[in-house]
Order: structure tokens, then sequence, then C-alpha cells
């Protein structure tokens, strides 16, 4: 069972669109990038392409199915993730490959996690950048920022 502490007062951030770029107010008030925002934009050129030829290759109608029901399966496994962080109950929906991704990521985790201080919390450095995180705490008993991904093909 997880220990869950909370020893940093997590702030909530105002999210904004300037000149069609997606920012976020932090506490300090001055609108910064998010982290996804800013590794997309340094994606490398090969990555972005290959997304495009895949597009072209399934085409537009069935990509955007596919990428509309991986959004779905991956907020459901953070939820089930987050229920399982928090020591709650999740009561949510029950999509099965989203439970067995989650629970694949609990079993290679759990163990390492000692401490949770904070699920789905914002964090941010000042005039540079922010975002909201899955989970901060420990693991293997190091201050550690914690961000799950899905797929369907496992990954080490």
């Amino acid at each position: 069972m997880l220990k869950i502490t909370t020893p940093y007062p997590y702030k909530e951030f105002k999210r904004k669109s300037v000149n069609g770029k997606r920012l976020y107010e932090n506490p300090y008030g001055d609108p910064v990038p998010s982290v996804t925002t800013i590794l997309d934009k340094t994606k490398p050129w090969e990555k972005r392409q290959a997304l495009n030829n895949w597009k072209k290759r399934v085409g537009e109608v069935k990509a955007r199915q596919i990428t509309i029901e991986a959004a779905g399966v991956g907020t459901v496994m953070h939820e089930i993730l987050e229920a399982w962080s928090l020591n709650e109950e999740y009561t949510g929906k029950n999509l099965l490959q989203a439970k067995m991704m989650a629970e694949t990521v609990i079993k290679n985790i759990e163990t390492d996690v000692n401490e949770v201080w904070g699920s789905e919390v914002n964090l941010y450095m000042p005039q540079m950048y922010a975002g909201t995180t899955d989970l901060v705490g420990t693991y293997k008993g190091q201050p550690a920022i914690m961000d799950f991904k899905q797929t369907n093909k496992p990954k080490k």
C-alpha cells in the first residue's frame, strides 16, 4: 500500500490561448508553454513525417478514429492509475485494454513507489514552462516526477 503525503502546496494553473498557442498562466502570472508543446516542437522531422505518412496510408477518417479511440483508452488508463496512486477504488468506465495497460504499469512500479506527494499536479519553471504530471513522489527512494504513457506495443 502506498504512503500518501503532500509536502508541497501545489497551485492551480489557468490555461489560456495566445496567438493560437496554448499556454499556462502559472502562479507568478507569466504565460508559459506546456512541456508537451515544447517536446512536440523539438520532435525530429522524421518522426513528424512518419505520422503524416501513417495518416496518408490509413486515410484521414481512419486516422482520426484510431486517434480518438487511443485517447479514450489513455484517459481511462490514467484514471485507473490516478485512483491507484491515491489508494482509491476506480469506479469509472471499464475498458479492458485500459485496465490491462494500467495493471502492467502498476505491476512494474508498485514496489518501487514509496511515497506519493501528489497525483495530477501542476509543476512549473517560472518564465520557462509548465505542465501537469501524473505522479510526484519517491521512486526507488529518490524524489521523482512520473508520467504514464500508453502504448499498444509494450516497451522496456
